[in-house]
């Protein structure tokens, strides 16, 4: 059955809209400002042969990785009724303070698509408050590890499941309230497929799943068509693992073949000790937004879109890390850093922007009973159409900031500065967006964990501009290595500055 072009373009709008409002009910019912102030979550639609046919507007690295997490429970035979909880990066998550539900959609005993909602969860257990620590050596010491596992079967909460989860995390009745908050979105979605079942009919609906792919995949195929064939390399470094400083090489080669592109990572690092090794997941949604770049606004993400793209990461290396490797800051920061390259060997056969500041600025504090955790925006690169964007977030993140109200409000914290960092973005044609400084003075012992980057290795500026300023950690006044975790005194002051983005060609704005 085929659509025409109005009702296809009805029905996409339809389903992208389950999936934005499936995002609205997580974040207006989670109970930990990391959801519902940050909006440090996301939510999209599988079909029945789990590819992703639809996505609300949110985290790149949460949706990229997606997929692998509806295939592993594809594995276990999910029948209508359930709910699958997991987290673990070797069998669908990326690292394990997000949590992932995955719910078949059922329509007359049949299941006719999976509802799935990822969100970061300010504890899940582990050596540190907050779960991510800068010094874990082994990926049991960031958190509870959760294959694929019912939360609800027949419809009915597994208690069980339920408790043994409680038991291992810091703030228990946080998480439930969160978790019960993920399990109404993904409800939700179940409703709204009924509902439009219901007025079009499943054979339409089904149709609009293939047909939403094959749009996808011809719009995709069309932009590679416009490009020139040819080989592009650049090379990248996430700057050291929390066990070592030094620099950690990526290496990426771009080939552009006619209406498909590979993306080879040879040459990169094998997997460290420390905690920055990605699972192959994360690697592709960082290749995922890297591709998304490239296309218009009006081209819709979903497997389709992604399906021109071939992926080598060689097994073992730091972008696909195996068991039992630590990897909670692979999720965050070296998912941006394999962004920024792959966007940086594109930029020779695409006019792009500047590099942007490249890092997530993971700040983490937790102490008896409570866990902060927060990312910091930057400075954008700038580009031919105008300056960078100042203290927004880049690549790979796509979050809020938590507000200084919500902030006090909730822990035993004082902001005691937060402001952009003036002049810390590239000069050029078009300057580099600023930076930010953000100062939290804990009034209680606590737990300090920081993963960043961009310390070293400024955001490079494009045709001819001048690099952003690197970013800065400070404890006290003491400057900090990119990756850190420390104890705080009660009183104790931790800034972080963040780096501004690239300037843009060479003349002076």
């Amino acid at each position: 059955m085929s659509l025409d072009p109005v009702t296809l373009s009805v029905l996409s709008s339809a389903l992208s809209g389950i999936a934005e409002e499936m995002g609205a009910v997580l974040i207006r019912g989670a109970y930990s400002s990391n959801i519902k102030e940050r909006r440090d979550c996301s939510a999209a639609l599988f079909d029945a042969r789990g590819r992703m046919v639809a996505q609300a507007e949110h985290i790149p690295v949460h949706l990229g990785a997606m997929p692998e997490a509806v295939a592993e429970v594809m594995k276990r035979d999910p029948l209508p009724g359930d709910v699958f909880l997991l987290n673990d990066p070797f069998t669908g998550g990326t690292h394990l303070p997000d949590l992932t539900l995955v719910s078949p959609v059922a329509l007359d005993g049949d299941v006719l698509a999976f509802a799935v909602t990822r969100a970061h969860h300010s504890d899940v257990g582990g050596m540190r408050p907050g779960s991510m620590p800068a010094d874990s050596r082994e990926i049991y010491q960031e958190g509870l590890v959760i294959p694929p596992t019912r939360l609800e079967s027949g419809g009915e909460l597994v208690a069980d499941t339920l408790a043994l989860i409680l038991a291992n995390v810091r703030t228990p009745e946080i998480r439930r309230g969160d978790l019960r908050a993920q399990l109404a979105a993904n409800r939700l979605a179940q409703r709204r497929l009924s509902e439009l079942v219901e007025r079009r009919g499943r054979e339409t609906v089904e149709a609009a799943f293939e047909e939403v792919l094959a749009y996808g995949e011809r719009r995709t195929r069309e932009v590679l068509r416009e490009l020139e064939d040819g080989v592009h390399c650049a090379e990248g470094e996430i700057e050291g693992d929390g066990t070592e400083d030094e620099d950690i090489p990526i290496h990426v080669r771009v080939e552009i073949d006619g209406d498909r592109m590979e993306i080879d990572f040879e040459g990169t690092a094998e997997q460290v000790p420390g905690n920055v090794n990605c699972p192959l997941a994360v690697t592709r949604s960082a290749c995922y937004f890297a591709l998304r770049v490239l296309l218009g606004d009006d081209v819709p993400a979903n497997a389709g879109t992604y399906a021109a793209l071939d992926i080598c990461a060689p097994e073992g290396s730091l972008v696909n890390a195996q068991r039992p490797a630590a990897v909670v800051a692979g999720n965050v920061e070296t998912s941006q850093r394999v962004a920024d390259t792959v966007l940086r060997a594109l930029a020779g056969a695409v006019p792009l922007p500047a590099e942007g500041q490249g890092t997530m600025n993971n700040l983490i504090i937790g102490g008896r009973g409570w866990t902060y955790y927060e990312t910091i925006g930057g400075g954008q690169g700038a580009g031919a159409d105008g300056p960078g964007p100042s203290g927004v977030h880049v690549g790979m993140s796509n979050t809020l900031n938590t507000p200084i109200e919500a902030l006090e409000l909730e822990y035993p914290l004082r902001v005691e500065r937060y402001e952009l960092l003036e002049a810390t973005g590239g000069e050029g044609e078009h300057r580099g967006g600023d930076g930010i400084v953000r100062a939290v003075r804990t009034l209680e012992d606590a737990s300090l964990s920081l993963l960043t980057d961009r310390r070293r290795h400024a955001p490079q500026g494009r045709d001819g501009g001048d690099s952003g300023r690197p970013g800065e950690n400070l404890l006290d006044g003491e400057e900090l290595p990119p990756k850190a975790s420390r104890a705080m005194q009660a009183g104790s002051v931790v800034e972080v500055r963040t780096p501004g983005g690239g300037g843009w060609a060479a003349g002076r704005g």
